[in-house]
């Protein structure tokens, strides 16, 4: 099997699987989040939907002399996409989604499980994609480096990945009794995700600079902690202070 065909079958492996596990943890550990049926359509239309379109943009905006080089091709345009952008543009679909169906409620607790599901089974397939993914790391003489076909060691960002929304699950839901709002455990994740990819970024290669030497990605990276900003002490608090019974794993 191909490097493209590996990743496009774990990225269909990816929705298969993490929609499987929405389903089970709107059941077991999100029961409150939605109150009807036609609330989970119009939810994950919003999220289909601006997850699209953000990984698409996300993508334009992260490395546009690739995205646009042969413009007006429209297939080579819609070419390459980002999760970063997928769950910023999903977030907003959602949000539009509900104000739309009138949802009274946050949704997100839902979500944390699928989505770190599903976004370590993708990262697989980046893993196995090779040099043609672009999400590989830049050069490094560490024992792990990982050689992708070009000769060179380099940082395996996809593995990393893999280990920290495990690692950041397993921190959620063990603190989950401390979160003061239904929907703090989803800001948790995206907070936790995007301050990761933040940081992850620099040792990856930057195929456009933007102002203040940044990529497209992290500059969207601190758009989503800008938005998140006012929740964040609450958030950590929630994860790191003691005198909670939520210290306590079930």
């Amino acid at each position: 099997m191909t490097p493209v065909a590996l990743h496009t079958a774990f990225e269909a492996l990816a929705y298969m699987i993490g929609f499987r596990t929405f389903l089970w943890t709107r059941r077991r550990l999100a029961p409150s989040a939605f109150q009807h049926d036609d609330h989970v359509v119009w939810v994950g239309v919003g999220a289909i939907v601006g997850a699209a379109l953000g990984a698409k943009l996300a993508f334009w905006i992260d490395d546009p002399l690739v995205a646009f080089a042969n413009f007006p091709d429209l297939r080579h345009l819609l070419e390459g996409k980002s999760i970063v952008g997928a769950l910023l543009g999903g977030l907003i679909g959602v949000e539009l989604a509900k104000k739309i169906a009138k949802v009274p409620r946050s949704t997100g607790d839902a979500f944390v499980l699928p989505l770190t599901v599903g976004m370590c089974i993708g990262r697989v397939g980046c893993f196995l994609a090779g040099l043609g993914d672009h999400t590989y790391g830049l050069p490094t003489s560490l024992t792990w480096g990982v050689d992708f076909g070009d000769g060179v060691p380099r940082h395996p960002t996809q593995l990393y990945e893999i280990a920290f929304l495990l690692a950041q699950y397993a921190a959620i839901h063990w603190r989950r009794d401390a979160f003061a709002k239904p929907g703090d455990r989803f800001r948790a994740f995206m907070i936790g995700y995007l301050v990761f990819r933040l940081l992850v970024e620099f040792i990856k290669p930057v195929f456009y600079n933007w102002p203040g030497g940044l990529s497209g990605i992290q500059w969207l990276c601190v758009a989503g902690l800008a938005y998140y900003g006012r929740d964040i002490p609450r958030i950590l608090r929630a994860l790191f202070a003691r005198g909670s019974g939520a210290w306590e794993p079930r």
